[in-house]
């Protein structure tokens, strides 16, 4: 990934200033109305991840914790991540093992990912999964998650 794209960094952003800031107060506010908490562990982990332009591995967000330059310890990181991804804040790539934001707004659908193969950026669609969940109900399954990961080249490294 990165060694074939030739635009300018940036053109996946993520959050930034009063963006940032508005997203978190969302996330607070949903933590309070389903009585959980927005600890500083997570709130930090939660705005890595809308600070980031792409995918970030447990072992990154670990590196880029502390406020000062120190890493926190990889539980902490790990039991944040697990939590934002219970909500609906945060998804896991599985062909990745790398996390996002969910840009959705978390409240129970049913993600998917378009990944760049060149620049590493991955955007989120909701798909219409409903003839495969009618087929798999008609078969007698109950689904209880679908993951979808379809790689390709972004708009930007297309045209790059």
């Amino acid at each position: 990934m990165g060694t074939e794209c030739h635009h300018a960094d940036g053109a996946h952003p993520g959050l930034k200033g009063p963006a940032l800031s508005h997203a978190l107060a969302l996330a607070e506010s949903r933590c309070a109305v389903t009585q959980e908490r927005l600890t500083a562990p997570r709130r930090r982990v939660l705005e890595l991840l809308l600070e980031a332009n792409a995918p970030q591995k447990a072992y990154d967000l670990i590196a880029a914790f502390g406020e000062h330059g120190e890493p926190a310890k990889p539980p902490t990181v790990y039991r944040a991540l697990e939590f934002l991804e219970r909500l609906g804040f945060a998804h896991r790539i599985e062909s990745l093992n790398a996390y996002v934001p969910c840009r959705m707004d978390g409240k129970g659908h049913r993600a998917a990912f378009l990944i760049c193969d060149c620049c590493g950026a991955a955007e989120e669609f909701e798909p219409d999964f409903s003839s495969q969940l009618a087929a798999a109900q008609q078969a007698g399954y109950q689904v209880s998650t679908i993951t979808l990961e379809a790689r390709g080249r972004c708009a930007a490294c297309r045209e790059s």
